[in-house]
């Protein structure tokens, strides 16, 4: 009897590689499609809410608006503060990332490289992360980012990323940014309005959108003289294509 339990207990050790591996299979072709899926639902479907949303603490306020009732202004505005290649990258700006992994290597203050269509595959898909939780995302960050890439293009990118980009304490989104600041749609923006909002989203919980002062007001009308820039150039033509 003894032998025979020892055999059954050999045989399970035997086993375990390709059990795991099995398991390690299965668990990684779910995450595909799970993954997939979701973004090729997203492509035409509102994202109704966020992992971010849903743990802030102060709540949340928004109003998905669809790109054709943002001011492109707005548009402007994002890409002349967040990502100015945004429309020649496919997803990544290796640049932005090597001048962030520099200014860190000097500061303690992490600060990041990343795009807008990074910044809405976090935002749509993932977590804020602080620690080591944040590098585990950074991976899953990239993957996310291929597929909305190369699923949603530029246009829905765009456009699911002022829908959801934080903006304010308990505001997510421009259009609920535009009305709780300046009492209007994100439809009658204008290039001041967009340019404010624009600077305060790298920190909307302490930057302020009405009356800024000190950096945050230069940082605004530096936003607000490259948004014509960026119209000029064109550097917004992907997304109105």
């Amino acid at each position: 009897m003894g032998r025979s339990n020892q055999g059954a207990r050999t045989a399970k050790l035997r086993n375990f590689p390709r059990r795991a591996a099995g398991w390690i299979g299965r668990t990684l072709a779910g995450f595909l499609l799970v993954s997939i899926g979701a973004t090729v639902i997203f492509k035409w479907v509102p994202v109704p809410v966020t992992l971010t949303m849903i743990l802030d603490p102060n709540g949340f306020d928004k109003t998905w608006t669809p790109l054709s009732r943002i001011d492109r202004d707005m548009v402007a505005a994002v890409i002349a503060g967040e990502d100015a290649k945004f429309c020649t990258h496919s997803g990544f700006d290796a640049e932005a990332i090597e001048k962030a992994i520099e200014r860190n290597a000097r500061s303690s203050r992490l600060r990041g490289g990343s795009t807008i269509s990074q910044q809405t595959a976090k935002n749509v898909f993932l977590w804020q992360g602080t620690g080591w939780t944040r590098y585990a995302r950074k991976g899953l960050e990239v993957w996310f980012t291929f597929l909305i890439e190369n699923i949603w293009g530029k246009r829905r990118i765009m456009e699911v990323y002022l829908n959801v980009a934080e903006t304010g304490i308990g505001t997510y989104g421009v259009e609920a940014g535009a009305q709780r600041y300046f009492r209007h749609s994100a439809a009658q923006l204008t290039r001041t309005e967009a340019a404010r909002i624009a600077a305060a989203l790298p920190a909307p919980k302490r930057r302020e959108v009405v009356s800024p002062g000190g950096f945050t007001r230069r940082h605004g009308n530096t936003i607000a003289a490259r948004s014509g820039v960026v119209r000029n150039a064109a550097l917004d033509a992907c997304v109105y294509r």
